[in-house]
């Protein structure tokens, strides 16, 4: 297991235990945990829907350095990132349509790098990055960021063909 990926599991089993153990007591746990920074490789159609990959935002780089731009068409590149990317996308065929979106419970960013460019967001839905459209088929690095460096925040991304 890489260094990176230990530590980052380790934060976000302190993170998701402090949270949720209020709320666990009595709620009966699902078997089918999404993954933690998970690589994931999809058919179309997706295979379930929403597909879901949890992980800990942050980083110590600045989102800006990642994608060698400030601004992309669906925005602003900020935040920070780590070195690697959190997940990777590949695309056995192009999606006409498909979502993106990561849910937290605090603000967080995103930048995706693949065929055809760079997309960077912040705000997509409420304090919650996401991309929206037209995906070619291909390899698609993806980084999820906080907008303080060093700060690690527990997120789920969700794909979705459900518009």
């Amino acid at each position: 297991m890489s260094t990176k990926l230990l530590s980052r599991a380790i934060n976000l089993s302190f993170v998701f235990l402090s949270v949720s153990i209020p709320s666990v007591i009595n709620t009966p746990v699902s078997a089918q945990e999404a993954p933690i920074f998970g690589d994931i490789t999809i058919e179309r159609p997706l295979s379930k829907d929403p597909l879901t990959v949890r992980g800990m935002s942050g980083g110590t780089i600045p989102a800006k350095q990642i994608s060698e731009t400030t601004d992309t068409p669906t925005g602003a590149c900020t935040g920070y990132v780590d070195k690697e990317p959190d997940h990777t996308l590949q695309l056995k065929k192009k999606f006409d349509y498909m979502k993106l979106l990561i849910e937290s419970p605090e603000d967080t960013t995103l930048v995706i790098k693949g065929p055809g460019g760079t997309w960077c967001n912040d705000e997509f839905e409420n304090k919650n990055p996401g991309i929206v459209g037209e995906w070619l088929d291909g390899k698609y690095s993806v980084w999820i960021g906080s907008y303080k460096k060093e700060q690690y925040i527990p997120y789920t991304l969700k794909i979705t063909e459900v518009k």
